[in-house]
């Protein structure tokens, strides 16, 4: 009969597969100790920024600073008549009548600009004189022109007062023809 080929001895063949196994276990073991120490050092850099910084201050001063801040209630001041703007628009005369109102939340501040009116209905008008009528015609093209009146009303108050006062310019009314 044939001679059977000889066996490799196992300590050899067992050997290679240990030691793979070994070195695969051993980088296994590294990666994970490197995603840990990773890990600890984004948690140990999140808790330590993320302290309240009350913590640091005086007594004195978290006593003043954790008092809530009380919000005064909304003030309205309507601005009367209405304005009336006529705007040429596809060879059309065209008309717009629009009712202002004024929130603030200080009645003293409300009142020393209530001094300057007349230039606000100046300054309103204007505005609203040289707006494109196709624009206004749109749900954006009112925000836009309400947001722009507010910025002249705030620019003037602060100019005249030193403080902004008005927190919005809302408009109650508006009828476009």
């Amino acid at each position: 009969m044939a001679k059977k080929p000889a066996p490799q001895p196992p300590a050899a063949d067992g050997g290679e597969k240990a030691g793979g196994k070994g070195k695969l276990k051993l980088i296994i073991l590294i990666v994970v100790a490197l995603l840990l120490a990773i890990g600890l050092s984004v948690g140990a850099t999140w808790f330590l920024l993320s302290k309240d910084k009350k913590d640091d201050k005086p007594a004195a001063e978290e006593s003043s600073v954790s008092a809530p801040v009380v919000r005064q209630p909304a003030l309205y001041e309507s601005i009367a008549p209405a304005f009336i703007a006529n705007y040429k628009h596809q060879g059309r005369q065209r008309y717009m009548q629009v009712s202002v109102a004024l929130m603030a939340r200080n009645q003293a501040e409300l009142d020393a600009l209530k001094v300057h009116m007349p230039l606000i209905r100046n300054r309103l008008v204007m505005l609203f004189s040289g707006q494109d009528f196709g624009t206004l015609m749109t749900p954006v093209g009112k925000e836009m022109l309400r947001n722009q009146a507010t910025a002249v009303v705030q620019e003037l108050a602060q100019k005249e007062t030193g403080k902004t006062v008005v927190e919005q310019v809302l408009f109650t009314n508006i009828v476009l023809q």
